[in-house]
C-alpha cells in the first residue's frame, strides 16, 4: 500500500509533536540546604543542672520555758524580725506576784538570820565569862547555820521566780524571718508549746537528687552555682552540704547544697536551678545535639559514662558537597547532648536537623551553622 504525500506530512509532523519530545530530558531534583555543626575541640568541663526549691537551711521553733496566758500575739508569715526583737509575751501578773513573795521570804530569812548571829555573839560572850555553857553557844551556832541555810533558799526561790518572769517574753535570737505563727492571741499555753518559728535569713539551702554517675563525682564541699528561676541573672555560690548514701528511689541519690550568698530578693519556696561543673578529660570527645543521630528515637534514654552505643551520622563532604553516612561511637548523654569518643575529627561538618530528609551521596547546600 502507498502512501500519498499529504498522509506522509501528516505523519511527520504526528511524530515530531509526540509527548517524548515534548517533555525533554528530566529535571535535576532541587539540592536541599544543609544546617551543620562544626567539630571542635572539646571542652575541659561540662556542666549538669538539676531543678530544686530554696528552703530555710534551719528552722528555729520558739516557745515559753512556763505556762500561762497569752497577750497579742501580732506576727506574721515572712515577717522580717531583727535580733532581741520582742515577738510574744504572756500576762506576767502571777509572775510578778511570786517575785514579791519570794523576796519578802528573803527579807524575813535575812531579819532572821541577823537576829541568830547576834544571838551567837551574845552567848559567845557570856561563855567567855562563865555564865553560859558551852551547849547553849552550839545551840545558838546552830541557829545561825540553820539561818543561813534558810536564807539560801530563799534566794534561790527568787532567782527562780525572777527567771520565770523573763521566760513570760520571747524574743528572736537573731535576725531573721517568721516561717509560722501556730498560737492565737489571748490563749492559755502550756509551757513547751510552740508559739512561732523562724528562720535566718542569710542560711538558704536546696535538696534534690542525681544518679549515681553524678553522686560518685561529688564530695561535700563541692562547689555549685544556683540560679534563682524568678530571676536567672541572680547567680548565687553554693556548695555540697550533705550526701545521701542511699537512694530514696530507684538509682536517685539525694544531695544538699547550701548557699554561701545571699541576695536581699531570695525568699523560701522560690524555685531555684542547681549547676555543677565537672573536669572532662582533654580527650573525652564532643558533644552534638541529638538531632544529628539517623535514629535519634533508638538511643537509649538511660545512657550515661561507660555505656557505649553505635551512632549513625551524616557527614559533609566539602569536596562533592555531599553528605555521607557515617557510624560514630556514643559513650553517654551530657547536657542533654551526645558524647561521641570515636568517628569524628576536628574540622568536619556533621548534619544536625532534617536528618531523616537525607540520603546517601545527597547533594546538598550548607546553610548557616552553628559552628
Amino acid at each position: 500500500m502507498r502512501l500519498s504525500v499529504p498522509s506522509v506530512t501528516a505523519l511527520v509532523i504526528l511524530v515530531a509533536c509526540s509527548p517524548q519530545d515534548s517533555n525533554g530530558p528530566p529535571e535535576e531534583p532541587p539540592v536541599r540546604g544543609l544546617l551543620t555543626q562544626l567539630i571542635e575541640e572539646t571542652s575541659q568541663s561540662t556542666e549538669r543542672k538539676y531543678p530544686g526549691v530554696l528552703e530555710p537551711s534551719e528552722i528555729t521553733s520558739l516557745s515559753f520555758e512556763v505556762g500561762g496566758k497569752l497577750g497579742t500575739v501580732d506576727l506574721a508569715v515572712g515577717q522580717r524580725v531583727a535580733k532581741n526583737e520582742q515577738l510574744a509575751v504572756l500576762d506576767d501578773t502571777q509572775f510578778v506576784v511570786s517575785i514579791e513573795n519570794a523576796q519578802a521570804s528573803v527579807n524575813e530569812a535575812e531579819a532572821l538570820l541577823k537576829q541568830a548571829e547576834d544571838d551567837l555573839g551574845r552567848q559567845e560572850t557570856l561563855f567567855e565569862r562563865g555564865v553560859v555553857s558551852k551547849v547553849t553557844v552550839d545551840d545558838a551556832r546552830t541557829d545561825v547555820q540553820t539561818r543561813q541555810a534558810q536564807l539560801v533558799q530563799t534566794q534561790k526561790t527568787l532567782r527562780s521566780a525572777e527567771e520565770d518572769l523573763a521566760d513570760t517574753v520571747i524574743i528572736a535570737p537573731f535576725d531573721g524571718i517568721i516561717n509560722s505563727v501556730d498560737a492565737d492571741s489571748f490563749a492559755t499555753v502550756a509551757s513547751g508549746t510552740v508559739i512561732t518559728s523562724i528562720y535566718d535569713a542569710t542560711s538558704y539551702e536546696v535538696s534534690f537528687s542525681v544518679n549515681f554517675d553524678t553522686v560518685a563525682q561529688l564530695i561535700v564541699g563541692t562547689p555549685a552555682k544556683v540560679r534563682l528561676a524568678d530571676d536567672p541573672t541572680i547567680v548565687l555560690d553554693a556548695v555540697v552540704n550533705e550526701l545521701g548514701e542511699r537512694a530514696d528511689t530507684v538509682s536517685s541519690f539525694p544531695v544538699i547544697v547550701e548557699l554561701r550568698d545571699t541576695h536581699d530578693l531570695i525568699r523560701a519556696g522560690m524555685a531555684v536551678e542547681v549547676s555543677f561543673e565537672f573536669a572532662l578529660p582533654a580527650d573525652q570527645g564532643y558533644l552534638i545535639p541529638m538531632t544529628a543521630a539517623i535514629n535519634e528515637g533508638q538511643i537509649p534514654e538511660d545512657a550515661g559514662p561507660g555505656s557505649i552505643v553505635p551512632v549513625p551520622v551524616y557527614v559533609f563532604n566539602p569536596d562533592t558537597e555531599t553528605v555521607q553516612r557515617r557510624e560514630v561511637v556514643m559513650a553517654g548523654i551530657r547536657e542533654n547532648k551526645l558524647l561521641i569518643i570515636d568517628g569524628l575529627q576536628p574540622g568536619e561538618r556533621i548534619a544536625i536537623a532534617g536528618v531523616s530528609f537525607l540520603r546517601e551521596g545527597m547533594k546538598v547546600k550548607l546553610l548557616e551553622a552553628e559552628n
